[in-house]
């Protein structure tokens, strides 16, 4: 059996078909793929960019995700930003046991966090075919729209193709921005750049995220990727 005529295939519509065969989706495997950051990030347009590692697993066959940050001066704050069995976690300690902000278990949350599942796909391609959570529908010439959640918490994201028909772009209009510890519908795009065949994948090694707000675009997070790896199957 070809990997096309494998069911996990056959499933999706045509471009979404096209888009995981392009970046070299594989229907079986470990059920995470693991990366590594490096980069700046900082919270405020007016704010310093502070350096950061990370690392981070992406589950292929449900939406989750987990990443832990190091930034600020010797790396002794740390950031978790999370989607675990449907629940979304954002919480920012010093020293491993202060806590300088955390975000409280909401709806609203939990869709945040599945809008960057979504959006982050282009890091895990093989989720494309394996996630059979993720609906999926064409919305233009070079975009893709999928979605993913029920409820308060459904989530969709748009997708833009660039022409090599690779992920160079995410965008929600509507992703929960944390302001002064209230959550806020913003504008929220990512970009992705630096396409490189790495382990039989195209992967983007860098990438950045942004809010649309009234003020103008703020750049929030930049960083390329250092590790990337699928996990052995179980």
């Amino acid at each position: 059996m070809t990997d096309r005529a494998h069911p996990l295939w056959q499933r999706l519509i045509p471009a979404v078909a096209d888009l995981a065969h392009r970046l070299g989706a594989r229907p079986g495997g470990g059920p995470v793929v693991r990366l590594r950051h490096r980069g700046r990030m900082r919270q405020t347009a007016t704010a310093a960019w502070s350096g950061f590692t990370s690392r981070q697993t992406i589950t292929l066959e449900r939406c989750a995700f987990d990443w832990i940050a190091r930034t600020g001066p010797g790396g002794l704050v740390s950031v978790r930003d999370a989607l675990v069995d449907g629940i979304g976690h954002l919480h920012v300690r010093a020293l491993g046991f202060i806590t300088l902000a955390r975000a409280a278990p909401s709806p609203d949350l939990a869709q945040g966090e599945l809008m960057r599942y979504l959006a982050e796909l282009a890091w895990a391609p093989d989720a494309i075919l394996r996630n059979t959570g993720l609906r999926w529908r064409e919305d233009g010439p070079d975009r893709l729209a999928v979605a993913a959640g029920s409820g308060e918490a459904a989530a969709e994201v748009t997708l833009t193709l660039d022409g090599d028909g690779r992920i160079v772009g995410a965008f929600a209009p509507d992703r929960g921005a944390l302001v002064e510890g209230v959550i806020v519908p913003t504008p929220w795009r990512g970009a992705f750049s630096d396409y490189r065949l790495h382990d039989g994948v195209w992967l983007p090694f860098s990438g950045e995220v942004s809010w649309d707000r009234p003020t103008g675009t703020f750049t929030y997070w930049q960083g390329q990727v250092e590790t990337w790896e699928r996990s052995a199957p179980a």
